[in-house]
């Protein structure tokens, strides 16, 4: 299940409070999910490691109660008491049994020793797969039956949405559209320490983004994605010092046409960018004029990923006549 369509399933069980698993590679954005449907809801969000947890962490520390005589138990000062939100259990599957035992009854039965969950608090967990190569305790039948599994997979295009949506450099971005395969390159049977993954394309985004020097660059991020990745992508980046100007086309709609298909790819990501930090219809009719001198294929690809960031034209003059011109592309 691709991302667009794992967050409207989350927040249909979540709404129900159903317990839910997301399974996944890592590095996939399984957590950034869940943050961000507890932003776009403004709700409370408490994320529990419960690989780093020993069972009376979660159940509480014993005591005795001298007015009523018997033994209690001291909940954790981490779990909610009030409001609305999402707690979420990551790694759940990596804590050892023991502790996967005493989230049994706080999942099924929303309490634990002395606590309750309050009622409008969802239980989302996530973990990775036992294949993954990460520490991992095969989970019991009964716990697995106290969760609706969902398994989440890397899909090139909702990466970039997103990636367009929070910034991400459009070199990044232009690489990933050129060269689909590189935005994950995990392989569990390799011992590599770096490897792709969304998460790991975001470090990159920060070391470009923090002037670390040009001699130090390619050991830097090679330290994210890996050194054959590294290499390719700051290759393909050397490109973009070819890129027509931007700020041209945005402010007039005219520049020299790019050739090079590399060049194309930086180029459409990063007018894509430019546009969503500011735009404007003027913008907008800049580009599309300029857009209709370009190689095609490219010209429907600007086009389709101004439209998945949300961007309307259909009230433009320019992009009727866009549509007319590539309209045998779009069939």
């Amino acid at each position: 299940m691709k991302a667009s369509e794992l967050t409207p399933t989350l927040r249909a069980l979540i709404e129900e409070k159903i317990p839910t698993f997301i399974w996944g590679a890592p590095g996939i954005g399984k957590s950034s999910i869940v943050k961000q449907i507890t932003k776009d809801q403004n709700i409370g969000f408490i994320d529990l490691r419960l690989s780093l947890m020993d069972p009376t962490d979660l159940k509480g520390i014993p005591f005795y109660d001298e007015s009523e005589h018997r033994a209690l138990w001291a909940p954790p000062a981490f779990l909610p008491r009030e409001g609305r939100g999402i707690l979420f259990l990551d790694e759940l599957n990596a804590a050892p049994p023991s502790v996967q035992a005493s989230a049994y009854q706080l999942i099924l039965d929303r309490r634990v020793g002395e606590y309750e969950l309050p009622p409008l608090w969802a239980i989302v967990a996530a973990g990775n797969r036992e294949g993954d190569r990460g520490i991992v305790y095969k989970m019991s039948a009964p716990l697995a039956n106290r969760f609706v599994h969902l398994e989440m997979e890397v899909h090139v295009n909702d990466w970039r949405n997103w990636a367009f949506g929070c910034g991400i450099d459009e070199r990044i971005i232009a690489y990933i559209s050129y060269k689909h395969e590189a935005l994950f390159s995990f392989d569990p049977l390799q011992s590599e320490k770096s490897f792709a993954t969304p998460r790991s394309w975001e470090f990159v985004h920060k070391v470009l983004a923090s002037g670390v020097d040009s001699s130090l660059l390619l050991e830097t991020v090679s330290g994210a994605i890996g050194r054959e990745c590294a290499v390719d992508f700051l290759s393909f980046v050397s490109v973009a010092t070819q890129l027509p100007d931007l700020q041209a086309i945005l402010e007039s709609g005219v520049a020299e046409q790019a050739e090079d298909i590399e060049v194309l790819y930086v180029l459409t990501s990063g007018l894509v960018s430019a546009y969503m930090r500011a735009p404007s219809p003027e913008r907008l009719e800049n580009i599309l004029r300029y857009s209709l001198e370009m190689k095609s294929e490219f010209a429907v690809l600007l086009v389709q990923d101004l439209q998945r960031c949300g961007v309307n034209m259909e009230h433009s003059e320019t992009f009727l006549q866009w549509v007319h011109q590539f309209a045998y592309l779009l069939e």
